[in-house]
């Protein structure tokens, strides 16, 4: 079913027009007739390829969990499926007040995703956790939508773009805005729900949590808070930026402190949001398409890393940095997939990240020169904490004393990869296919 789903997503792609700046597919449901609030969806550039990516991690998540899940198999099942079809939701609505009821639908089955399969005793904290700063943030711009269709009568997405607000009110709105997406992406210092809520959940959910839960916050400032307010954007254009910088090197530094596998990712997942809200705030073409480049390429990139650390775990039930070393010699084919995926999260040339970042920083170059020059620090410090941990992991010594039983990668998990490997390489040689959307 899942893969049926993909299949017909890739058929928006092979249909979608990219000579037009208008959404496509467009369908519209009355829902509250008596409001004006309609169930009214459609996709344009931006939202086509999460659409995909989303219905491409659900496969993987499911091929992931086929033996690792022991318990209540068919409602982890049900449970992806149904997480699926809220994220297609929010990527598609057109209607802000739609968009709102899906953006936090996506919190149920995450929730019970992380509290029923989660892998050790803290999951039920980290669940919580997770659940209430994202529900604390959004309570915000669930006012702020109230009183937009107060003010206007609607909630229709296209009249609001053309609908203007006092300057006052713009800021008033993006404010409320922010506090519901800066906690999505993770902006500092409301990201310490992620790596405990990546630590605590099973393979498949953080798969899904960093494929695309952490793009809902960056799509969110894009599809809402930038076209709608413009004037209060170019007011917070600093504060973004100096959030953003901070987070960069903030969580690199951190990510070279972790000794959780999982955690390190999760902190380097961080720093490539924030990398993306500095795209994205630079307000030009190189930027904003950069941003949405590395958002695609984080979501191929952060997930085959997780399950590269989810393949370690199921056979050797640790993820602590020190019980691992020389795995070179015994598992040649995971070392290699895990290197390729290392050189594409430091943003090597010829992978999808560097062509996102690369743009990014052009974009930001043209705006604050000192912004780009400190944001490009990250990649420095990214390409540390990768080669480091790839070091500690693959080379060293053998220790035989805490892992005595090995076995490589088997004909499923290396097709699980070759997916994430292909993107990753297509991207990265020829973005062209996924810009001209």
């Amino acid at each position: 079913t899942s893969l049926i789903t993909f299949l017909y997503s890739l058929f928006f792609w092979i249909r979608f027009e990219n000579d037009t700046a208008k959404f496509q597919f467009v369908e519209t449901i009355r829902w509250l007739p008596y409001s004006n609030i309609n169930f009214y969806i459609g996709i344009d550039g931006i939202s086509l390829f999460f659409v995909i990516l989303t219905t491409f991690l659900t496969p993987i998540c499911i091929l992931v969990g086929f033996y690792s899940v022991k318990s209540y198999k068919k409602e982890y099942m049900i449970a992806f499926f149904i997480c699926e079809s809220f994220l297609i939701a929010v990527f598609c609505s057109l209607d802000l007040l739609i968009f709102y009821v899906f953006f936090e639908s996506v919190l149920i089955p995450m929730f019970i995703i992380i509290g029923v399969w989660g892998s050790r005793q803290r999951k039920i904290k980290a669940a919580y956790q997770f659940f209430l700063y994202t529900l604390m943030g959004s309570l915000f711009m669930l006012l702020a939508i109230l009183f937009i269709f107060f003010q206007t009568g609607t909630t229709d997405l296209q009249i609001l773009l053309t609908t203007e607000f006092s300057e006052r009110r713009q800021i008033l709105l993006w404010i409320a805005f922010f506090a519901s997406f800066s906690v999505k992406v993770p902006m500092v210092p409301v990201h310490i729900w992620l790596p405990e809520a990546h630590v605590e959940a099973p393979t498949a959910g953080s798969v899904i949590l960093a494929g695309i839960l952490l793009k809902l916050g960056t799509y969110g400032f894009l599809r809402f808070s930038i076209p709608m307010f413009p004037e209060a954007t170019l007011y917070f254009t600093p504060f973004i930026y100096t959030l953003s910088v901070i987070a960069i090197i903030y969580t690199s530094l951190t990510t070279i402190r972790q000794i959780d596998l999982k955690k390190i990712i999760a902190y380097s997942s961080v720093a490539h949001m924030n990398f993306v809200t500095i795209g994205m705030f630079s307000l030009n073409i190189q930027g904003i398409e950069g941003s949405i480049l590395l958002m695609l390429s984080h979501g191929l990139v952060s997930s085959a890393l997780f399950l590269c650390v989810g393949a370690l775990y199921d056979r050797h039930k640790t993820r602590i940095v020190k019980y691992y070393g020389g795995l070179v010699s015994t598992m040649p084919i995971f070392s290699t997939i895990f290197f390729f995926f290392t050189l594409a999260n430091m943003s090597l040339p010829g992978t999808s990240s560097f062509i996102g970042e690369f743009l990014i920083l052009v974009g930001a170059f043209q705006r604050n020169s000192l912004v780009a020059t400190l944001a490009a620090l990250g990649m420095i410090l990214g390409a540390a904490y990768s080669l480091w941990l790839y070091n500690r992991v693959v080379f060293g010594n053998f220790k035989p004393n805490f892992i005595l039983k090995f076995s490589d990668l088997n004909r499923r998990e290396v097709l699980i990869f070759l997916p994430f490997i292909v993107g990753v390489i297509w991207m990265g040689v020829y973005p062209e296919v996924f810009l001209e959307c």
